[in-house]
């Protein structure tokens, strides 16, 4: 026998360690991990059922007696036992446009500057101080706008905001009134500066990820950082970007001190956005305690109820818009 064949082994023989010789590996593992996995997405579902049953079953005193005229009925009058949720559904829907025309534009300049303008050495400090925004808790605001905003405001915008805009047809409508600091727009400005961080980060997030070959070969054929953006980033981060802007929308919908200090709590609609207002969540915390009898308190419930419907409906359009633009995109 050769030394070749003494150092290999016999001829077919499998060497030593080799892979037919090892263990197969163990499934056990991953049958766990997918078990907790399920498990854990049973038991969110089963919250989020038993949220909506508990909701249901505590607004029932209501439904029966208002019906779907809750929806549309502006009066709110504890004392004769007269409800409706069309002035809290006004002031949510209303505060929360007005802070996504503020912020999206915003968030989106901030982001802007930090992925592609930005020095190297303001970058991170820069990120990280619009970060911390998000951590402000939003009494912390309620009170700040409360207490230093809305004094401003009036003076310095509203004031000026009605002398200009007060006397044009329709849109004046808008702007009139005393300029009294807190109402619908200044709590969807509240808004805006509460929600600005959520978006601005999402989407500095999601501009980061579009490939720097697809950017540089923009920038090498002559076109400018707002073409690039236009018609590279955006277009390549556009489901990114819908679900940043949705998050914030979701956070606006839902925010309940930082309004409640600044809106006015009236219940009433008026055409002017300098008007003081209400929502359902400021409605809730500010009512909930003083709620006697059974249809005061479950008509304070079916307001949360209604605004989980609307943020659920919300949510549904985004998903929607996110599948269409990714079928668009396959396309």
């Amino acid at each position: 026998m050769s030394d070749i064949q003494l150092a290999s082994g016999a001829p077919g023989a499998t060497p030593p360690g080799s892979a037919s010789q090892q263990k197969a590996p163990s499934r056990a593992g991953d049958v766990i991990f997918g078990g907790l996995a399920r498990l854990a997405a049973i038991v969110t579902l089963l919250l989020l059922g038993g949220i909506i049953v508990s909701l249901v079953v505590a607004s029932m005193p209501s439904i029966r007696q208002f019906g779907l005229s809750f929806l549309w009925n502006a009066e709110w009058d504890p004392p004769s036992k007269q409800f409706g949720a069309l002035v809290p559904i006004y002031g949510t829907i209303a505060t929360s446009i007005i802070a996504l025309i503020i912020a999206v534009p915003v968030s989106f300049g901030i982001a802007l500057f930090l992925t592609e303008l930005s020095p190297a050495w303001l970058r991170r400090p820069l990120g990280i101080a619009i970060e911390l925004l998000a951590a402000i808790p939003s009494i912390v605001y309620g009170m700040w706008g409360l207490l230093v905003f809305a004094p401003i405001f009036a003076t310095w915008f509203e004031k000026p905001l009605g002398a200009v805009l007060g006397g044009i047809p329709v849109i004046g409508a808008l702007f009139q009134g005393a300029p009294i600091g807190i109402g619908i727009l200044c709590a969807g400005v509240i808004l805006a500066i509460m929600i600005i961080p959520y978006i601005a980060s999402v989407m500095r997030d999601v501009f980061e990820v579009t490939p720097v070959l697809l950017k540089e070969s923009a920038y090498g054929i002559g076109c400018t950082t707002w073409e690039v953006m236009r018609n590279v980033v955006i277009p390549y981060t556009r489901p990114g970007v819908i679900g940043g802007v949705m998050l914030g929308l979701g956070r606006a919908l839902g925010e309940t001190m930082a309004v409640t200090f600044v809106i006015g709590n009236a219940h009433r609609i008026s055409a002017s956005l300098l008007a003081p207002g209400t929502t359902i969540s400021a409605t809730i915390a500010n009512e909930f305690t003083e709620a006697v009898g059974d249809i005061y308190s479950s008509a304070l419930i079916l307001l949360g109820l209604i605004l989980f419907v609307i943020t659920f409906i919300v949510l549904a359009v985004a998903r929607l818009m996110l599948m269409r633009v990714e079928k668009q995109g396959g396309a």
